[in-house]
C-alpha cells in the first residue's frame, strides 16, 4: 500500500469518527454543553418584571444603553421588560398608523431607530421577555406633550359634565367609550403586534382601558345610555351606580376586544394589565379589572400595589387575594412594586420585606417601577433571582 492509500485510508477513517460523534443523541467533538455564563443568577420560571420607561432615563435613546439595560436586568435576576411604546402621543417604534394619521412616525428624538427591535434582539439573547407597555393609553395629552392628537381630532375628547375635555391629573383624554377611537387604539395594538412576531406580550395600565369617571359626557354617549335606561339622566359620575357600571361595561367589552383580537392574531402572544388598585380603578377611572380576571380576559395582572410601608402593602395585598382574584387565578397575579419615584426610593429593609410578604401569600412573582431604580439596590438585586 503506497503512502496516497495509507493517507486516503487515514482520512476516511476521521470523517467516519467524526460522523458518528454527529449521530442523534451523541456529543460533537471538542464542543461543550451550554453553561450560564459565570456570576449570573439564574432565570426563574415566574415573572421578576421592570418598566423601562423614556422618562427619568435615557436607556432607549441608545443602542448602546439599551444592550447596557439588558445585561443590567440580567444580573439583576429580571427576565421581563415593559418598555414603553406609547406616550405623549408618540409611539416609541415606527409607527404607520401614527404616521398616516398624525403626520409623526416616531418620536422625534428616536428617528431612524427601532428601539423595540433593538430590545427584543438584545433581552431575547439574555432568555429575557419583551412586552410593550403602552403607557398612556386614551390619554392624549400632559402637559402639551400629544396636542396634536386632539387639536386634529377635537371630536375625539372625552367631555366632562361642563362640555370641556376631561383633565385629570395633569392628562388630557380621549373618549375611551367612542368605537372610533377604540378602533384606533386597536390598529395601534394590532400594528406593534403584527410588527414584531416575535414580542412577547403587550401591556395596559391604568389608562388602557381607562377613562377618568368625569368623562362620558359626549352627546352620543349620553344618547347611548338613555336609550339604553328608559330615558334616565346620570345623576353623579361617581354616585350614580346604574351611570358608573354603564361605562365600566363598555370598557370590559373593550377589554374583552384587547385579549380575543390579539390573540386571533397570535394566540401565544401574553395579554398583561396594570391597573391601580380596586375599587378606586373603577370610581376613578372606571376599571373594573376584577372581572377582566374572572372572565380569562388577560394573562397576567399586576395592579400597582405603591405604598410607603408594609401594613399598607400586605393589607392590600390581602383585600386583591381575599375579594379580587380567585383563588383559581392567583397564578396570574404579581404585584406592582414601587422602587423609584423621583427621589423616593424604598429602604432595603423595606423592599426585602414587600417581596417577603408576596412570597408568604404564594405570590412568586412582581414588577418594579420602575428600572432606574435597580441601581439604588445592586446588593439586593444581586440575589433576586433565588427569592
Amino acid at each position: 500500500m503506497n503512502q496516497k492509500s495509507t493517507s486516503c485510508i487515514a482520512n476516511l477513517l476521521f470523517c467516519m469518527v467524526l460522523l458518528a460523534g454527529c449521530q442523534k443523541g451523541a456529543t460533537p467533538v471538542d464542543v461543550k454543553p451550554d453553561t450560564p455564563p459565570t456570576g449570573l443568577p439564574p432565570i426563574s420560571k415566574h415573572v421578576r418584571g421592570v418598566w423601562l420607561t423614556n422618562v427619568a432615563s435615557q436607556v432607549l435613546y441608545s443602542a448602546e444603553g439599551i444592550k447596557a439595560a439588558v445585561k443590567n436586568c440580567r444580573k439583576s435576576g429580571i427576565n421581563h421588560i415593559f418598555v414603553v411604546m406609547w406616550n405623549k402621543g408618540r409611539t416609541l417604534y415606527p409607527s404607520k398608523v401614527m404616521r398616516d394619521s398624525f403626520g409623526i412616525e416616531i418620536e422625534e428624538a428616536l428617528q431612524g431607530r427601532d428601539p423595540l427591535r433593538e430590545l427584543i434582539d438584545a433581552a431575547h439573547a439574555d432568555s429575557i421577555k419583551v412586552y410593550a407597555w403602552m403607557e398612556y393609553g386614551f390619554a392624549a395629552e400632559n402637559s402639551g406633550f400629544g396636542e396634536h392628537i386632539l387639536r386634529l381630532r377635537p371630536h375625539w375628547a372625552a367631555l366632562g359634565q361642563d362640555g370641556k375635555v376631561v383633565v385629570k391629573n395633569g392628562f388630557k383624554w380621549m373618549n375611551s367609550l367612542n368605537p372610533t377611537v377604540q378602533n384606533f387604539m386597536m390598529a395601534l395594538l394590532k400594528e406593534v403586534v403584527v410588527k414584531y412576531p416575535d414580542l412577547d406580550g403587550i401591556q395596559g395600565d391604568d389608562r388602557l382601558p381607562a377613562l377618568p369617571s368625569e368623562g362620558g359626557y359626549n352627546p352620543e354617549i349620553l344618547a347611548a345610555y338613555r336609550s339604553e335606561n328608559n330615558g334616565a339622566e346620570p345623576t353623579h359620575f361617581k354616585t350614580d351606580q346604574t351611570w358608573v357600571n354603564w361605562r365600566a361595561e363598555r370598557l370590559n367589552q373593550f377589554a374583552k376586544r384587547i385579549y380575543t383580537e390579539l390573540k386571533a392574531i397570535r394566540p401565544g402572544l401574553k395579554i398583561a394589565m396594570s391597573p391601580s388598585i380596586f375599587p378606586f380603578a373603577k370610581t376613578e377611572y372606571l376599571q373594573d379589572w376584577p372581572t377582566w380576571v374572572q372572565n380569562g380576559w388577560l394573562d397576567l395582572i399586576s395592579p400597582q400595589i405603591y405604598r410607603y410601608d408594609l401594613t399598607a402593602y400586605s393589607n392590600e395585598l390581602t383585600k386583591i387575594i381575599s375579594q379580587q382574584i380567585p383563588t383559581d387565578k392567583l397564578h396570574l397575579l404579581a404585584p406592582g412594586v414601587l422602587l423609584k419615584l423621583g427621589t423616593y426610593k424604598p429602604s432595603e429593609d423595606f423592599l426585602k420585606l414587600m417581596v417577603k410578604e408576596n412570597r408568604l401569600r404564594k405570590i412568586n412573582g412582581e414588577l418594579f417601577f420602575f428600572y432606574e431604580g435597580l441601581s439604588g439596590h445592586a446588593g439586593y438585586f444581586a440575589g433576586y433571582a433565588k427569592e
